[in-house]
């Protein structure tokens, strides 16, 4: 099986109920949105809780990526910044516990975490302290980190530091490495447009969008998007919510269905897509065995607060990939 190497921001997510949404107001935090803040904002939204009752989870998008490849049952390690405080060494240790072979390296800032509340009607309002996450740099890249793993991932949220991403898909492609990107965010796109494409053209394998974020890197609608993206990376997917997914490679192209799902929070969705997906590319399936895989993977997700889900859920998951590789599903 073929290893899978995550790079993106460490962030730990930090779960906490409110009783109702005064206290957003009070906070001049604005329902359902993500802000990002700064540590002493963290501490003004955390003063208002028991921090006792707290949930605490792994969070960033190409951490819930590998964190979920691992849970499938593949190989994979990850690369970000931590801080040297508990928030830090807890990263470290979920990390661990998830199977995930960690590669990080640490700041004296603190570490990035995010503040997620969640209203009483399964509304969640973001509060992202980067701290220690953003300060990755070329020169924490070691060539000897890439070493053993055949698929690197990239977070789009990274994309803003372009030495970091250009140095670090220059090393992967050194060491024979597949290189896949998330766009992660139209507006992302939408800013490093010109960057995004030329590192497209001349290093990406495997792009993941979903249709806003097609959109805006394409100006087109999802499958003449996905078309579009196919000329100039080797398997392009576009996700389209409760519709699925396009997925195609050169001529190869496949539409793949989509699950259904009691949806309560959409959050983790695209990453764990990725993650079915990439699980699939490691165990050499075709490319429509490896939609399914994702697609089935973020259906389960959205039907739970946050990007993590039990272990009842992953048995439950794990099954469903034992018949989609049997191809008893499609």
């Amino acid at each position: 099986m073929k290893k899978i190497l995550g790079m993106g921001n460490a962030l730990t997510d930090i779960l906490l109920q409110i009783e109702n949404d005064d206290l957003l107001k009070k906070l001049n935090l604005l329902k359902g949105g993500m802000q990002l803040i700064n540590s002493e904002k963290v501490t003004e939204i955390q003063g208002n809780f028991n921090m006792s009752g707290a949930k605490m989870a792994t969070g960033g998008s190409a951490s819930n990526t590998v964190n979920g490849i691992a849970r499938l049952g593949g190989k994979a390690g990850f690369f970000g910044k931590i801080g040297r405080d508990k928030v830090g060494e807890f990263f470290m240790q979920d990390t661990l516990h998830n199977g995930v072979v960690p590669h990080l390296s640490y700041s004296e800032q603190k570490s990035g975490t995010c503040t997620v509340l969640v209203s009483d009607d399964g509304e969640r309002t973001l509060c992202t302290f980067l701290g220690a996450a953003c300060e990755l740099e070329p020169t924490d890249l070691k060539q000897e980190m890439f070493t053993g793993y055949d698929i690197f991932h990239i977070e789009g949220y990274l994309v803003q530091n372009h030495d970091l991403i250009h140095t670090a898909i220059k090393m992967a492609k050194e060491a024979g490495l597949l290189v896949s990107v998330d766009l992660a965010s139209y507006n992302v796109v939408e800013a490093n447009l010109d960057f995004l494409k030329s590192i497209v053209a001349d290093y990406v394998d495997v792009v993941f969008a979903n249709e806003e974020e097609a959109k805006a890197y394409t100006g087109k609608e999802p499958e003449e998007a996905l078309i579009h993206i196919a000329e100039h990376a080797y398997i392009a997917v576009v996700k389209i919510g409760k519709d699925g997914s396009f997925v195609r490679s050169g001529d190869d192209q496949h539409s793949i269905k989509p699950y259904l799902a009691a949806c309560i929070d959409t959050t983790g969705a695209g990453d764990l897509y990725a993650a079915g997906f990439l699980y699939g590319m490691a165990c050499g399936l075709t490319l429509d065995k490896c939609g399914l895989i994702g697609s089935f993977v973020s259906s389960q997700v959205v039907e739970v607060l946050g990007a993590k889900m039990d272990d009842h859920i992953w048995e439950k998951i794990n099954r469903q990939v034992e018949k989609i590789v049997a191809g008893i599903e499609n």
